[in-house]
């Protein structure tokens, strides 16, 4: 099934509109919360959705080794069992297996892998990774499972990656199936060479014109290539991706980033950077992100941030966040990573409404100027 997405308004290439899923609307642009093991780390999903979230991440490859696919299903779903009745998306696996790599072996079959957990061997192929999303834990947007190329890579190589992924996507599809209340996301691949996108977009738009994918996805990216090299690859893939389905740039990123790819029209992000940058003590604003762990920060007593409407940015001091992340208390990092969601989901607002009142270019040279410079 291709999920209906309107597009409600233009400005340059960026755009704001609307998912329409079966569990719900997906506001575009949007920033998912990852939720590795079904869970996004350190935050109940009640305050995910009170920050602002419509959409959050699952990880095939942590859930189907714990607790279990199979299980997950049994225990009626992933969406049950985490608490989250909205949208999922899950990845599709083939990111963590890539990073695995004294632990798994590439095949045209699929990647066998060891379990980082206990050594336990395990064959993830595009129809085993499509059954683990789609039917065992029921994910409302899965990704066909791709390879992740190297970072750097020479052509050849990425060539050689890129064409695997094709493959494997067109296994996927084919797996999928006809659904009548969930989609399946392509991956465009190649690196940072421009023709090797432009061939993975072409090819994988073509299997979406014969009744396939529900969106593109732009992979490969956020593993070392850079700030500047990221937004040329999104400059050299976005005009291979047709306007009207959604266009998800994963794992990406820091603030900065999510503001130069909606401009470059991209619609959906997911990343890490706030729970984890939460637990390590960071707290992220517009200037870029500050660790309260400072000692300018033992006595001061205004709030995180008095701006959001949330209990965490508001209703503790800086003092008093110091005094837990300083102690190791479990409570610091919630908070932090509660705030940290809530800022991301907020700076997505802030860009919708830009958007939709023809502004985003105002707003975008004004966050520039924000940045603290490193």
């Amino acid at each position: 099934m291709k999920f209906p997405f309107e597009i409600a308004a233009f400005d340059g290439q960026a755009r704001t509109g609307t998912l329409k899923t079966p569990r719900g609307d997906i506001r575009t642009p949007a920033f998912m919360p990852v939720g590795t093991a079904g869970t996004v780390k350190g935050v109940y999903m009640d305050q995910v959705r009170a920050a602002g979230a419509d959409i959050i991440l699952g990880n095939t490859y942590h859930l189907m080794l714990r607790p279990g696919a199979e299980r997950v299903k049994r225990l009626g779903g992933l969406h049950k069992f985490g608490g989250w009745d909205g949208p999922i998306l899950t990845d599709s696996g083939g990111f963590q297996v890539w990073s695995l790599s004294k632990l798994r072996k590439m095949s045209e079959q699929g990647v066998e892998f060891q379990s980082h957990h206990d050594g336990s061997k395990h064959m993830l192929s595009p129809e085993r990774s499509i059954e683990i999303q789609a039917d065992l834990l029921g994910a409302d947007i899965s990704m066909q499972l791709d390879e992740c190329t190297e970072f750097p890579s020479p052509y050849d190589a990425a060539a050689k990656s890129m064409e695997l992924s094709l493959r494997w996507g067109q296994r996927s599809l084919a797996a999928f199936g006809e659904r009548d209340s969930q989609t399946l996301f392509a991956i465009v691949q190649g690196s940072t060479f421009p023709e090797l996108r432009k061939m993975s977009a072409e090819a994988s738009v073509a299997e979406a014109t014969a009744g396939g994918y529900g969106g593109f996805a732009i992979g490969g990216l956020a593993v070392g290539e850079g700030h500047d090299a990221m937004c040329e690859t999104i400059d050299v893939t976005v005009p291979y991706l047709p306007k009207d389905r959604p266009r998800y740039l994963m794992g990406v990123g820091k603030p900065v980033d999510l503001v130069e790819a909606v401009a470059r029209g991209v619609d959906m992000f997911d990343c890490v950077i706030p729970t984890r940058s939460g637990r390590h003590g960071q707290v992220w604003t517009d200037a870029g992100p500050y660790n309260i762990k400072r000692a300018e920060f033992a006595e001061d007593q205004s709030p995180l941030d008095a701006s959001f409407n949330v209990a965490c940015s508001t209703d503790y001091s800086k003092a008093y966040v110091h005094h837990l992340i300083r102690s190791g208390e479990l409570l610091g990092a919630m908070l932090l990573s509660w705030h940290n969601i809530a800022y991301f989901e907020d700076l997505m607002a802030r860009m919708r409404a830009a958007i939709a009142a023809g502004e985003f270019e105002a707003f975008r040279k004004t966050f520039h100027a924000g940045m603290v410079k490193s």
